[in-house]
C-alpha cells in the first residue's frame, strides 16, 4: 500500500505509525480512567473503542494488507453479533457474557500466536519470539477453557459448587508445571510438533481443571482474573507479532485485571491462592445445611408497613444484590427512591464489591435506572453513615451483609469485610425465601430483632411497596 507513496513520504511512515500507536495507546490509558466512575464510564469505553479503531485501521496499513475480504466479513460479523448481544442480553446474564468475552480474547490470542508459527519457518524465530508464542497459547487457552467453565456456571448448567478430584489441586499444580516445561521445551525445539500441540491441549484442560473447583461465590474474582489473563495472553501475542500497541493494550488489560482481582480479594478478606484452591460456596450441598434453627424467629413485615417506616424516615440506604438483578426490579427500585425523595427522605445505595456476579454488577444494574452516580456510595463510603440511617431495604443481597463476618470466627466468611446494616434503626430485607446466599451459609441479620423479612419476587414486592407509599398520601 506505501508503495504508491512518494518516496519522501514513504520515509515518515514508520515513525507516524509508531506515532498513532502512541495516539491509541493515550486513548486506552484515558478510557480505562474513566471507567472508574460510573459518571464517566461510557464516554471512557467510547474513548478506548476509538483507541481500538485507530489501533486496527494502522495495523492494516503497517503491515500492507491489501486483501481485506475476510476482514471486512470478519468486522461486519462480529459487529452484528455485538450489537444483537448488546441489545439483547439481559443485565442478569451480563456476567455470563463478559465471561464469554474473556474467553474469546484469550482463544483469539491463543489463534494469532498459533497462526504465526505455522505461518512461517519455525528455525526463523528467535528465542523471545518463541517463548512468547508458548506463553500466550498457554495462557490464553487456559483463559478460553476456563471463562466456558466460569459462564457454566453463573448459566447454571454446571454446578456452582466445587467439583474436583481427590487431590485436585496437586494435579492442577503438577499439570501448570508440566506446561511450563512445554513452554521450554517448544523454545528448545519448535520443530517438533507434537510438543507444540501437547502444550496446547494440556492448556486448555488446566483451564478447566482450574475452574471447576471454585464455588459460585468467588465467580467475581475468577473473572478479574480471567479478564488479566486474557490481557496478559494478548500482550505476549503482541511480541509474537512485533506489535506494540498490542503489546501496550494487552499490558493495561492484565495489569487493571490485577489490580481488580486484588480488590475483590481484599472485599471478602481472602488471598488469591486461598481463592484458587480453597474456594467455598455456590453448590446445592453448601446450601443444603444451612437451613435455620427451630427454635430462631424471624419478623415478617408487609408492604404497608415498610411504605409507613420509610415515608416517616429522615434516611434510607438501599443495599442492591444479585436478587435485584434476577427480578429485573431496578427500574421499580427507583420508582420506590423517587416516591421517597418527593417526601423529603434522603435516600443513598451502598454498593459492597462483590455484590452481584462481577465487578460493578450493581453499578451497571442501577445506572441503567438512571439512578444518580452521586447516590452510589462504595463500602467505605456508606459504612459511616448506618449508624444515622433509620430504614435500610437489602435487595436481594445476603452474604455482604452478613454479621456474622464480624462476630463468629468459625464462619467461613469470618473477617470478611461487609456493609454494616446491623448499625442501622431498622433493616428490612427483601427474599424470596430463608435460603442462604453463595456462601452456603445461614445470614444471622434475618434474626435480629432491629430486622424485618419481606418475601416474595423482589420486582412485585417493590411494586407492592410503591402502591403502599401513594395510597399514604
Amino acid at each position: 500500500m506505501s508503495q504508491f507513496l512518494p518516496e519522501a513520504i514513504q520515509l515518515y511512515i514508520p515513525s507516524t505509525i509508531q506515532l498513532i500507536y502512541l495516539v491509541a495507546t493515550g486513548f486506552f490509558i484515558v478510557g480505562i480512567k474513566r471507567l472508574g466512575s460510573p459518571a464517566t464510564a461510557r464516554s471512557g469505553n467510547q474513548l478506548a473503542s476509538f483507541g481500538m479503531f485507530m489501533g486496527v485501521v494502522v495495523t492494516l496499513f503497517d503491515q500492507e494488507i491489501i486483501s481485506f475480504e475476510f476482514i471486512i466479513a470478519g468486522v461486519i460479523l462480529g459487529a452484528l453479533i455485538g450489537a444483537i448481544a448488546a441489545k439483547k442480553v439481559q443485565m442478569t446474564a451480563m456476567p455470563e457474557m463478559v465471561a464469554v468475552f474473556n474467553g474469546f480474547g484469550g482463544g483469539a490470542s491463543a489463534l494469532v500466536a498459533w497462526g504465526e508459527f505455522t505461518r512461517l519457518d519455525p528455525t526463523l524465530f528467535e528465542t523471545q519470539a518463541l517463548v512468547t508464542t508458548g506463553l500466550s497459547i498457554l495462557i490464553g487457552s487456559i483463559t478460553f477453557t476456563g471463562s466456558f467453565i466460569a459462564f457454566g456456571k453463573l448459566k447454571g448448567f454446571i454446578s456452582g459448587g466445587r467439583i474436583a478430584l481427590p487431590g485436585q489441586n496437586y494435579i492442577n499444580l503438577v499439570l501448570t508445571f508440566v506446561a511450563f516445561g512445554l513452554v521450554g521445551w517448544f523454545t528448545v525445539d519448535p520443530e517438533y510438533q507434537l510438543v507444540f500441540w501437547g502444550l496446547f491441549g494440556l492448556a486448555l484442560l488446566i483451564g478447566v481443571l482450574t475452574v471447576l473447583p471454585i464455588g459460585g461465590a468467588d465467580m467475581p474474582v475468577v473473572i478479574s482474573l480471567l479478564n488479566s489473563y486474557s490481557g496478559i495472553a494478548a500482550s505476549m501475542a503482541g511480541f509474537v507479532l512485533g506489535n506494540n500497541l498490542l503489546i501496550i493494550s494487552g499490558a493495561l488489560v492484565g495489569a487493571a485485571g490485577l489490580i481488580l482481582t486484588n480488590i475483590m480479594c481484599q472485599a471478602m478478606n481472602r488471598t488469591l491462592l486461598n481463592v484458587l484452591f480453597a474456594s467455598f460456596g455456590g453448590g446445592d450441598d453448601a446450601a443444603a445445611g444451612a437451613l435455620a434453627d427451630g427454635d430462631k424467629s424471624i419478623q415478617e413485615t408487609y408492604a404497608d408497613d415498610v411504605a409507613i417506616q420509610c415515608s416517616y424516615a429522615k434516611k434510607v440506604i438501599i443495599v442492591p444484590g444479585y436478587g435485584l438483578a434476577v427480578a429485573q426490579a431496578q427500574h421499580t427500585l427507583k420508582e420506590v427512591a423517587n416516591l421517597l425523595e418527593e417526601k423529603g427522605v434522603e435516600v443513598k445505595y451502598g454498593i459492597h464489591p462483590v455484590a452481584g456476579r462481577m465487578p460493578g454488577h450493581m453499578n451497571v444494574l442501577l445506572a441503567e435506572a438512571d439512578v444518580p452516580y452521586d447516590q452510589l456510595l462504595d463500602m467505605d463510603q456508606i459504612n459511616p453513615e448506618f449508624k444515622s440511617t433509620d430504614v435500610v431495604l437489602i435487595i436481594g443481597a445476603n452474604d455482604v451483609v452478613n454479621p456474622a463476618a464480624k462476630t463468629t470466627p468459625s464462619s467461613p466468611i469470618y473477617g470478611m469485610p461487609i456493609l454494616d446494616v446491623d448499625e442501622a434503626k431498622r433493616s428490612i430485607v427483601f427474599k424470596r425465601s430463608m435460603n442462604p446466599g453463595y456462601a452456603g451459609i445461614e445470614n444471622d441479620l434475618f434474626y435480629s430483632d432491629k430486622n424485618q423479612m419481606f418475601f416474595g419476587d423482589a420486582k412485585k414486592s417493590l411494586q407492592a411497596l410503591s402502591i403502599a407509599i401513594k395510597d399514604l398520601d
